[in-house]
């Protein structure tokens, strides 16, 4: 492989990478074509989509697409791959170098042991009930259900592998086990079990990335990821009339 191939396959590949783990189209553009610069190539051109990546060099006519694959929040990977891109455009690291880290950094996936996950889910669930106005009877209860809902939603994703319908049930989920907790005298208010554990689900980062990137006139990318925080917004709010819909004509 020579030298442009190459380093059109590292910007390919840092940039898919940051992408598809969640970052802005601006913060990959600038990635790709600093790494093209610290290799003398000062004539590079990037173009990032939210489903798409195209880099070319204008000085030799070449020019490379990859496809971005599903996108979730993983920004442990942006992070990786800032920090080697970094050590790249300091010389630290060649260029072979850096293609061989980028592709284990694509590879292994870096976070957080499960089980803090689900501990963190709960935390925040039941955190941001309280700050919602909710009660501390109400604790506990959005604490474990906070918990189940993400279990869903992950256990959904990985085996239905049908897009938004993991939001779907898991707030269904958390609709009908709060529901459940207030006809067992568990907890006090099903709208503020409610309320804090779908936080975990909210597409916080999506929403904000999608306003990120139309500031920075990424148009397509902008409006392709605000669609996408709507659409998962519909699935929660949906599965919780279907759960408050369904426990109401059984209980």
């Amino acid at each position: 492989m020579n030298s442009e191939h190459l380093l059109l396959e590292t910007c390919l590949l840092a940039g898919k990478i940051m992408m598809e783990s969640g970052s802005e189209v601006y913060r990959v553009e600038d990635t790709m074509n600093r790494i093209a610069n610290s290799c003398g190539r000062t004539d590079s051109v990037s173009y990032v989509t939210a489903t798409g990546i195209f880099i070319s060099l204008k000085n030799s006519h070449h020019t490379q697409i990859e496809n971005v694959g599903e996108r979730s929040n993983n920004l442990e990977k942006v992070v990786a791959v800032n920090q080697l891109s970094r050590d790249f455009a300091a010389h630290k690291i060649t260029l072979s170098e850096l293609c061989t880290a980028l592709k284990k950094v694509d590879q292994k996936v870096p976070q957080f042991p499960f089980w803090l996950q689900i501990v963190c889910a709960g935390i925040t669930s039941s955190t941001l009930m309280l700050i919602f106005n909710g009660t501390w009877m109400d604790f506990i209860a959005t604490f474990l259900i906070g918990c189940l809902g993400f279990l869903l939603k992950t256990y959904a994703h990985d085996f239905l592998k049908v897009a938004y319908l993991d939001y779907f049930i898991a707030a269904f989920g958390i609709g009908f086990f709060a529901i459940l907790a207030v006809h067992w005298q568990l907890a006090f208010s099903a709208d503020n079990i409610i309320i804090g554990s779908v936080m975990p689900l909210v597409p916080g980062v999506a929403i904000t990335n999608s306003f990120r990137d139309i500031l920075a006139s990424h148009m397509i990318s902008g409006l392709v990821r605000g669609t996408e925080a709507i659409i998962i917004a519909i699935a929660i709010g949906v599965g919780i009339a279907t759960a408050l819909i369904t426990m109401g004509g059984i209980l």
